[in-house]
């Protein structure tokens, strides 16, 4: 077995719930798996939502996203496979690619769409719903696209890659910057791709809530039963997380970010603190005020 170690780690997070997603659809009749945001894990502070679409008939997914609102929270898409174009109310567009990511902070308010462009029939990808503090749920509204060359990759012994989209790793910063008054959530998105036979320790903060979710392949969590594709593992304290790939390796998404600790008011695609609050995000939106 070849094993190799990002950093030392302490004390290795261990898992503490394991769950699989649920079938579920959004927008046009998009056929996806919801992971967080379930009866089993309704969110995970920040974490709200985790999405994964993927099929390969476009009948699945080629209603899209039409015209929808957001307020107070981020979210972020990771394509896999295909073409997903946006545009929003603000004017801005952009096409995202197999490995792109578009990291959206809808803050006070913004509409936007999300439909499939075909390419070879397939399409797969993940959005992570992060939620805001009450602070910033007013905010500006912001995006960025980022291409997949500009999404840092850190290559560990071994051959295990890791693309470092939010966060840090081995002295390599995520394509997306950590400013703490901007984002004190301070996330790490890392996605990963271990090699058969391989093992890789990746160091987290220890105050932040953090989870794993396997999209490809087979691995084990330090002193944990296997976890198969579309199975989730949320994780408990500790300096990092230690994953060893199966005989046909593995790849995974794991996020972790500093827990808000506020109360959480939702309805649909409005997250706010109170019911007030949501009644008034209602009301801008059909007044047009986003």
């Amino acid at each position: 077995m070849r094993e190799t170690n990002g950093a030392a780690l302490e004390r290795a997070r261990p898992l503490v719930k394991k769950l699989r997603g649920v079938a579920a659809s959004d927008g046009a009749g998009v056929k996806l798996t919801r992971v967080i945001g379930t009866p089993q894990l309704e969110a995970l502070d920040p974490f709200l939502l985790l999405d994964e679409f993927g099929s390969d008939d476009p009948g699945a997914y080629i209603g899209g996203f039409p015209d929808h609102p957001h307020r107070g929270f981020e979210t972020i898409t990771i394509m896999l496979a295909g073409r997903m174009r946006h545009r929003d109310s603000k004017g801005n567009e952009g096409l995202l690619g197999p490995g792109a990511v578009q990291w959206m902070t809808a803050g006070r308010g913004l509409v936007h769409s999300e439909m499939p462009e075909q390419e070879e029939g397939l399409m797969r990808g993940f959005q992570l719903w992060l939620n805001l503090p009450a602070r910033l749920k007013m905010t500006s509204p912001s995006y960025r696209d980022i291409q997949p060359q500009s999404v840092p990759q850190v290559e560990l012994p071994g051959g295990v890659r890791v693309r470092v989209i939010a966060g840090e790793l081995a002295g390599t910063a995520g394509a997306v910057p950590l400013d703490p008054e901007a984002r004190p959530t301070q996330p790490y998105l890392l996605d990963v791709e271990l090699p058969p036979g391989t093992v890789a320790s990746i160091p987290l903060p220890e105050d932040h809530h953090a989870f794993a979710y396997v999209y490809e392949g087979q691995l084990s969590l330090e002193g944990s039963e296997a976890l198969a594709r579309s199975d989730l593992a949320v994780l408990g304290t500790g300096d990092g997380v230690t994953a060893k790939a199966g005989e046909e390796g593995a790849s995974l998404l794991i996020a972790a970010a500093r827990p808000i600790n506020e109360p959480v008011a939702r309805y649909g695609p409005f997250v706010m603190n109170s019911r007030e609050e949501i009644i008034q995000a209602v009301e801008d939106f059909r007044e047009g005020r986003f």
